[in-house]
């Protein structure tokens, strides 16, 4: 399905009856109930326009899907203030009280996840099977933590002196900033706000300014399920404003907590504004995933882990394969297996489309990301098997690249795009050699056979998540997070909820012996 269908899609309208232009434009449009199109801030549980407002676009097409308030610091201090106002009620709720309603939001989601992964399509481009799947995901979070915050336990601790007795108690560090991406523009919340709520915090989420509509939608569902005012607390915002925001958000003296996903240059930006106030951070910034084929490997497995890992969402996640080592014995059996897959099951086309795999690129600067990698690698001697060329808008044909070497460009830096660079190596430690050359360790992958080699490799590659005969790894309940540049502290699992938590220390002395 070409790029150009979800372009084209407009001038059908004028050349079809009334009753199919109102389908198309039903099939073309966002489609959802008008109490989940929510474009005003959520701040200490009201909606509140600001001075301001600034569009949200639809990547596939460049229209403009509508307008959101476009808040500022004044916005932004007074989510604050709201959030640490009802943390002073919320750290005192039962974890069962906590726990229902936590369950509550997570079945609203389902109950609306149609019309919730509309939006993620529209607003991101991202297929609508792949958003359907992200909303199940989303609730996924809030559902375990729910769980987890029955599960918050202290310790009792041997004394060593017999009139005393010792006691450990984790209590919520506070307001907690929640600073999100757009590609995964409802799953990134939800990971952190459900740790963030389970644990007694209370928070202030500034969403990405090219996906605001799933974040005031997960608000207005929060709503709905009877958190108290205050404790869920959205500020929206343009790029322009971004800086200002953050800037509020990462120093102000009542947040206690910064939570990011995002890029290690913009991460270590907020790094340095939480250390004039020491402020826990978590950080999941940057990967540069390595895809390791050994010669022992079940090619046909190893294709199909290759496509799920690199391609979903156009190539555009964090755990994405970007750098793909395939061993010399099977290196053109995996390139002729990849290209056959790709051409039988990659297809452009607008997110909405049923049979689109691969949306557009979030803008423009995303694609010329990508373009100006190919060039570079073909300068330097690399072939184009597949794709290579930019298409109509921000699509981008999914390529493949043989011949590629450790000095090109997309095996330096991460992609975030639809770019397959294999590059071909004799040994083991060669591999691990080239796989851990980058600064950052988020997510690696690998494909053998050989039990001891498995062993090996996993507990050699310097990354916090090793995928084994497997391309895709995200769940609820194990622990996601990068090593070196790649962040700080994990989301999800049991340690999660660990983020949001102080450790008080308690001596209760004066006892008889």
């Amino acid at each position: 399905m070409s790029a150009v269908r979800a372009l084209r899609s407009r001038r059908l309208l004028r050349q079809v009856s009334p009753v199919l232009q109102a389908s198309l434009r039903r099939y073309y449009s966002l489609d959802v109930p008008a109490a989940l199109l929510r474009t005003q801030g959520y701040l200490g549980g009201r909606w509140v326009s600001a001075a301001s407002v600034f569009p949200v676009l639809d990547p596939a097409t460049g229209q403009e899907l509508t307008q959101v308030s476009d808040c500022g610091p004044a916005e932004a201090k007074q989510a604050v203030e709201a959030a640490y106002e009802a943390f002073q009620s919320w750290k005192h709720t039962t974890a069962k009280e906590r726990s229902v309603l936590l369950r509550k939001w997570s079945d609203l989601l389902l109950l609306h996840q149609g019309h919730l992964a509309r939006l993620i399509t529209f607003e991101s481009g991202k297929p609508l099977p792949e958003a359907l799947g992200e909303v199940s995901y989303s609730a996924s979070f809030l559902q375990w933590f729910s769980e987890e915050a029955r599960r918050v336990y202290g310790d009792i601790v041997p004394s060593p002196a017999a009139d005393r007795r010792l006691l450990l108690l984790k209590q919520p560090v506070g307001v907690a900033t929640i600073i999100t991406p757009w590609n995964f523009p409802s799953a990134m919340i939800t990971r952190k706000v459900g740790a963030a709520l389970a644990a007694g915090c209370t928070v202030v989420v500034k969403p990405a300014e090219d996906t605001p509509l799933s974040a005031l939608a997960l608000a207005e569902l929060a709503q709905q399920a009877g958190v108290p005012p205050g404790v869920v607390n959205v500020v929206p915002c343009s790029r322009e404003k971004m800086t200002a925001v953050g800037r509020v958000l990462c120093s102000d003296p009542l947040v206690a907590k910064i939570s990011f996903t995002g890029s290690t240059a913009t991460g270590k930006v907020l790094l340095k504004m939480a250390a004039n106030s020491v402020k826990r951070v978590s950080m999941e910034l940057g990967g540069h995933a390595p895809f390791i084929v050994f010669d022992s490997a079940n090619v046909e497995r190893a294709v199909g882990g290759a496509m799920a890992s690199k391609f979903r969402n156009s190539g555009q996640t964090c755990v994405c394969s970007n750098r793909f080592l395939v061993q010399s014995g099977i290196y053109e059996r995996f390139l002729d297996g990849l290209g056959r897959a790709m051409d039988a099951e990659l297809h452009v086309g607008h997110g909405s489309e049923p049979a689109t795999t691969q949306g557009p690129l979030i803008n423009a600067r995303a694609v010329e990301k990508v373009v100006h990698q190919i060039e570079d690698a073909v300068s330097r001697g690399a072939r184009v098997l597949r794709g290579g060329k930019r298409l109509d808008g921000s699509f981008m044909e999914p390529t493949l690249l043989a011949g590629v070497t450790t000095d090109m460009l997309c095996t330096q830096e991460e992609t975030f795009g639809p770019l397959v660079p294999v590059i071909r190596f004799e040994t083991e430690e060669e591999a691990l050699a080239v796989a851990n050359a980058a600064n950052v360790g988020l997510a690696g992958y690998f494909y053998s056979q050989d039990v001891g080699q498995i062993w090996r490799v996993a507990e050699a590659l310097e990354v916090g998540m090793v995928g084994v005969n497997e391309g895709l790894l995200s769940a609820a309940e194990a622990a996601f997070g990068g090593v070196k540049q790649s962040g700080l502290g994990r989301e999800g699992s049991k340690y999660g909820i660990d983020e949001y938590l102080e450790v008080k220390y308690m001596c209760f002395g004066g006892l008889k012996p």
